[in-house]
C-alpha cells in the first residue's frame, strides 16, 4: 500500500499528567478515544511517552483545515464516546494547555503515512520505532529565508547523519477555531519531526551530530543569523501510535 500525505493542520499536544498516571491515560486513549476521534474526521497521527519527562504524554492530531478542525472537535467533545470517558481521562491530567497549533510549510512537508498501518485495537506490543521532535523558537514568524535554509542546509545534515525527516511545520497564525481547547498563542515556531529505527540509532545519531562540523555551523547560524533557540523531545511511540 502506498503512502499518502495527511493533515495540513496539526496540533502538537504535550500534556503533563499526574504522577504515575501516564500509562493509565495511554491505555484509555489507545483503547477508547482513537476511533471515536477518527470517526468525526480527526487524524490521530501519533502518541508518545516522553523519555525525559516521566509525567509527559505527547500526541498529535491532524485536520484538513481550520474550519474542519472546529467542526470535528465540536463533534467529538459532544459525542457519547467522550462524555462516557472524559472523567476517567481528565482525572489523569494536570495540564493540557501546552499545545502548539501548526500548519505544513507546503504540500509535501507534512506527514506521509501508509493508510491502515496503525496497530489494531487491543495491541499492546511496544513499538520499535523512535521519534524526535525539534522546536525552533523565533521572535517573529519563520521567514522564507529560514525555510530555505532548513531545506537546503539543515535537512541534508540531518539525513546524512542518520535521521529520516518525517515532516516540518510552522505556527498556524490564524485564530483558534475551537477556543474550548487552549493553545499557546503569540509564539512563533518551526517544528521538524525525525524518525529512527530505535533508541540506539538515535543515540548514534546524536553522537554523530556532536562531531559534525556542518552541524556546529548550523547551530552557530541558528543562534547568530536567525536568533533561534531549540527544544528537542525524545519520544517513544505507544503501542497504537501511527507514527513509529
Amino acid at each position: 500500500m502506498s503512502r499518502e500525505y495527511f493533515s495540513p493542520i496539526v496540533e502538537l499536544r504535550m500534556y503533563t499528567l499526574r504522577k504515575d498516571r501516564r500509562d493509565e491515560m495511554i491505555e484509555l486513549f489507545d483503547r477508547a478515544l482513537i476511533e471515536p476521534r477518527e470517526a468525526v474526521g480527526i487524524r490521530i497521527l501519533g502518541q508518545f511517552r516522553d523519555l525525559d519527562k516521566p509525567n509527559r504524554w505527547t500526541w498529535l492530531q491532524g485536520f484538513n483545515d481550520m474550519e474542519s478542525r472546529r467542526e470535528s472537535l465540536h463533534a467529538f467533545y459532544t459525542s457519547a464516546a467522550w462524555l462516557e470517558n472524559r472523567k476517567a481521562a481528565n482525572v489523569t491530567i494536570r495540564d493540557s494547555e501546552n499545545v502548539l497549533l501548526l500548519r505544513q510549510v507546503h504540500a509535501t512537508s507534512g506527514f506521509k503515512l501508509t493508510p491502515g498501518e496503525r496497530p489494531p485495537l487491543g495491541s499492546t506490543k511496544a513499538r520499535e520505532g523512535f521519534v524526535s521532535v525539534t522546536i525552533c523558537y523565533f521572535e517573529q514568524p519563520a521567514t522564507p529565508e529560514f525555510i530555505h535554509y532548513f531545506e537546503k542546509t539543515i535537512q541534508p545534515v540531518l539525513t546524512n547523519t542518520g535521521a529520516e525527516v518525517l515532516a516540518y511545520f510552522v505556527t498556524e497564525e490564524s485564530p483558534n477555531s475551537y477556543p474550548r481547547l487552549a493553545i499557546r498563542e503569540g509564539e512563533h515556531v518551526f517544528v521538524w519531526f525525525t524518525k529512527f529505527r530505535d533508541e540506539e540509532s538515535h543515540k548514534r545519531y546524536n553522537e554523530a551530530l556532536a562531531e559534525s562540523k556542518s552541524w556546529a555551523e548550523v547551530m552557530a547560524s541558528l543562534k547568530k543569523k536567525f536568533n533561534s533557540t531549540l527544544e528537542v523531545m525524545r519520544l517513544k511511540p505507544t503501542a497504537r501510535s501511527w507514527l513509529a
